[in-house]
């Protein structure tokens, strides 16, 4: 269809869309937003709404049409958002009964993933990231922007090397990112990885990520000289810096206005923190469980007792940066204890930060411009709680609570304002007005005086038109197209009196007017579209005075959260009766009576606390054997899981634990597979292993959790015992290293390196049933039981009967027995014939009962105390290994 034979209204819509190609336009009609073509599809699609169609479209055909109405229009933006559409919002720029002519539209805002700010799109306190991702051709490393536009935060960080995208993915899983903008084309497995996290990828114009380019944008926004004072002026962060500009440009673009409390930039340098990478986040279950089904049964769910939204974020960016600063890490400590010691003050703490929302938040709002009258109640009513923090907060306090505790404003100025401009009850919906609060403002009260007093003449001139007709169900009505009218049913008509004037007909009667109801029509009509205007001009004018003042909220917001923090990990601590762990520059791990601080959660009252010590320079490496389900996995993650807690500055489930400071955690634990990349379990556990071996450091802890089990046994073990050797290291120490197996000849490793030591988790059996101790002890065993944990499973017991017996004929065999018993040898016959059967062997001569096994049989074991036990068992190893070297 050629543009002339369009309607007016059609034209404006096209040209919208092909401003905004990638968006479903929300395009405003009257009371609707309406959406046309492909996006009323989509729409219809997503939203389970009726598709229907009108006229036709550019091509002939009819033109897909679905819409909703616009002031529910917050509801379905937000759902097609979380489903990772872009909107944009198209309005009408100009009042549609003063227009002459088409009513004038125009994109007012893009609503992205990345970049929502409304109140009701946003359904979770957590930060909502939109990243930007810049690459350095020529040092391979990875520019990286995080910008939170609902609350202003904003960084940069610089990763990886020689193009290498694990670090990049690292970041992605410690900040979730909603939405990704990229300048030019990523990796194939970038790009997959990204979308396989729920990252929607949206294209920018590659020339805004230029450094120079980005430099000009982000001192022009900043309104400064030099980007040196945020830590990346030089030459070194060109990368980084271009991910910022984009960033900054791409939010200011789909806000259509300045983000003026987008007030800093800060620099996340990866040598101040732990490096936790993106498989360890996932082993460890420290923000997302291994199914990726959310926050419970984490880390985070765990320590999040936060009052506030300002504490949770605050305590997500602690668990997902540990610091790496004994002294840095002691200061949270000394700030957590301080609560902890105090019961009372904790308490009273907590209950007043209670009444503190989201104060960040409503500062963005306010800053955009689109705060509500209910945000500003909320608002009053959170800086009141302040005093009474600051009360509490008083005398000699640790060094963190006082720096937090001085970034809290007074706010009574504001309060007092929002307190006269604000009624306390404000209405949902602003559009029938009532929120500014009568005394504000004489000519809003005059008004609303002319308003009151007409409607109150509307009401008497009801009752005397009844009175003077006699028509009893006479009704004086307003309708938004024909105004005031008198309403008379079918029956009355008979009793209208000769000077009414007849307006409209309906279904039950007619609608009359006088001219003295004209006549206040017009008064009424007027005052009260200058009340709506004027109400609106008051409110905007108010958030245009209280945002001289988002940078003190913001500060405010973030001493909330810190304080909310403290106290919540100090609850934590008390609740779970954790200690304060120590650290310091050793390469020492020592923990006593250490529990998982989840599955004790899970589990209460049933948990095994076990000991562990670990030491760079002694017991480096241990190696953990045992049975299926006896606990290795649980006790190796529980042992990083304290680590990362006592790093974070939090207390820690364990009777007393010193920590040496750890520079990264690496975990390879369980089994899994990425076909869609072509990868099968075995080539995912040896590139995690590579990324593992490539990147440790002897400030280092790792977590190997059965290494080569995903090939045949020799490989495996081959693989297992050279990845053992390598992480012990020759001359040069290795990292602190847990690792667990089913390959039972690497408990011989123990005797061939002299940092290596063996544990196993003991077991207890009575006839054919097993007990699992959970308890961690020196030495080594040799059997998994994996056939009785099939058992407990629900394996067929045909099934299981079957395997026990397989199990005997193997060891048998093993053992150099064959079916019959008789010997045979190991080695295949490659260079002789094999052997001829035999005549039966002589018997062989009686042997001389071993002193060990003598030693064994004269034990009492129920009159032996536990460590008595333990010694006796020692004593009769080593007569064992005596009696076998001689």
């Amino acid at each position: 269809m050629k543009a002339e034979k369009m309607t007016p209204a059609m034209r404006q819509f096209y040209a919208m869309k092909e401003e905004h190609p990638d968006c479903v336009i929300f395009f405003r009609m009257g009371d609707f937003y309406e959406t046309f073509g492909h996006d009323a599809e989509v729409v219809a699609r997503e939203l389970d709404i009726v598709l229907t169609s009108r006229g036709k479209d550019k091509d002939g055909e009819k033109m897909p049409l679905a819409g909703v109405p616009y002031h529910a229009a917050e509801t379905y933006v937000s759902r097609l958002v979380a489903k990772g559409y872009r909107v944009a919002i198209c309005e009408q720029l100009e009042d549609p009964k003063k227009a002459k002519g088409i009513v004038k539209r125009g994109v007012v805002r893009v609503v992205t993933p990345g970049t929502v700010i409304d109140a009701s799109m946003i359904a979770s306190p957590g930060a909502r990231y939109l990243m930007a991702l810049s690459p350095d051709g020529k040092s391979g490393r990875w520019g990286l922007a995080f910008l939170e536009v609902s609350t202003g935060e904003f960084f940069i960080e610089e990763v990886g090397g020689d193009g290498d995208v694990a670090p990049v993915l690292s970041e992605v899983e410690r900040y979730h990112p909603h939405e990704c903008i990229v300048g030019t084309p990523l990796p194939d497995a970038l790009s997959t990885r990204l979308s396989q996290a729920g990252v929607l990828l949206t294209p920018y114009r590659p020339e805004v990520f230029a450094p120079a380019r980005a430099r000009s944008l982000l001192l022009e926004h900043f309104k400064i000289q030099s980007l040196e004072g945020f830590g990346c002026g030089g030459d070194e962060m060109k990368a980084a810096v271009g991910a910022a500009g984009a960033a900054l440009s791409y939010a200011t673009e789909t806000q259509y206005k300045p983000l003026t409390h987008i007030t800093g930039l800060s620099v996340r340098a990866p040598a101040d923190r732990m490096a936790l990478d993106a498989i360890t986040l996932r082993n460890l279950e420290i923000t997302e469980t291994m199914q990726g089904e959310g926050k419970e049964g984490t880390l985070l769910h765990l320590l999040d007792r936060t009052a506030t939204s300002m504490g949770s974020r605050t305590m997500r960016k602690f668990l997902v940066n540990p610091l790496i600063s004994p002294a840095a890490i002691d200061a949270r400590l000394d700030a957590v204890a301080f609560f902890h010691r105090d019961a009372a003050l904790r308490s009273d703490l907590r209950d007043a930060l209670r009444g503190c929302a989201d104060i960040e938040r409503i500062a963005g709002r306010i800053a955009y411009g689109n705060a509500t009258p209910r945000d500003l109640v909320t608002l009053r009513a959170s800086v009141e709680t302040l005093p009474t923090v600051r009360a509490l907060l008083g005398g000699d306090l640790p060094v963190r609570i006082a720096d937090a505790l001085a970034g809290v404003s007074d706010f009574s100025a504001v309060s007092a304002l929002i307190g006269r401009a604000v009624v306390d009850d404000p209405p949902a919906n602003l559009k029938n007005g009532g929120f500014i609060r009568d005394g504000y403002a004489k000519e809003l009260d005059d008004l609303r005086e002319v308003s009151g007093s007409g409607k109150n003449w509307i009401a008497a001139f009801q009752q005397q038109e009844r009175e003077r007709t006699g028509i009893k169900s006479l009704k004086v009505k307003y309708n938004r197209v024909f105004g005031y009218s008198i309403e008379v049913t079918k029956p009355n008509l008979h009793l209208v009196p000769p000077e009414y004037e007849r307006r409209q007909t309906t279904a039950n009667g007619e609608r009359f007017i006088t001219p003295e109801l004209k006549e206040k029509e017009a008064m009424i009509t007027h005052a009260d579209e200058r009340l709506l205007g004027l109400e609106a001009e008051l409110f905007a004018d108010l958030l245009t005075t209280l945002a001289a003042d988002v940078p003190a909220f913001q500060e405010t917001a973030r001493a909330v959260g810190l304080l909310d923090v403290y106290a919540a990990l100090a609850e934590v601590a008390v609740r779970n009766t954790y200690t304060r762990p120590t650290l310091d520059d050793s390469v020492r791990t020592e923990i006593r009576d250490g529990r998982h601080p989840v599955v004790e959660e899970m589990v209460p009252g049933t948990f095994v606390p076990n000991d562990t010590r670990l030491d760079g320079a002694g017991d480096q490496i241990l190696i953990l054997t045992g049975a299926n389900m006896a606990g290795k996995s649980t006790y190796m993650r529980a042992v990083a899981l304290i680590t990362v807690m006592a790093q974070v500055g939090s207390f820690v489930p364990a009777a007393a634990a010193s920590v040496g400071i750890v520079d990264r955690v690496f975990t390879r634990v369980g089994a899994s597979d990425d076909l869609a990349s072509g990868r099968s379990t075995f080539m995912v556990e040896m590139q995690e292993l590579a990324n593992i071996l490539n990147n440790t450091t002897t400030r280092s802890l790792v977590v190997l959790d059965e290494i080569g089990r995903g090939t045949s046994t020799v490989d495996g073990y081959s693989i297992a015992k050279a990845v053992l050797e390598y992480l012990h290291g020759t001359g040069v120490k290795g990292p602190r290293t847990l690792f667990a197996t089913h390959f039972h000849r690497l408990i011989e490793v123990e005797g061939e390196l002299e940092r290596v030591k063996n544990y196993h988790f003991a077991v207890k059996e009575t006839g054919s049933e097993v007990v699992f101790l959970r308890k961690i002890v020196p030495g080594a065993t040799d059997r998994s039981y994996g056939i009785h944990v099939a058992r407990l499973a629900g394996v067929p017991r045909a099934v299981t009967e079957r395997a026990g017996k397989v199990l005997e004929e193997t060891e048998r065999e093993a053992r150099g027995e064959g079916k019959t018993g008789r010997k045979h040898s190991a080695q295949m016959f490659l260079f002789s014939n094999p052997p001829q059967d035999d005549p039966a062997p002589p018997a062989p001569a009686p042997r001389e009962e071993s002193p060990a096994l003598r030693a064994l049989r004269d034990l009492d074991p129920d009159a032996m105390t536990p460590r008595v036990a333990l010694e006796k068992l020692y004593e009769l190893r080593d007569m064992a290994r005596k009696e076998g070297s001689a």
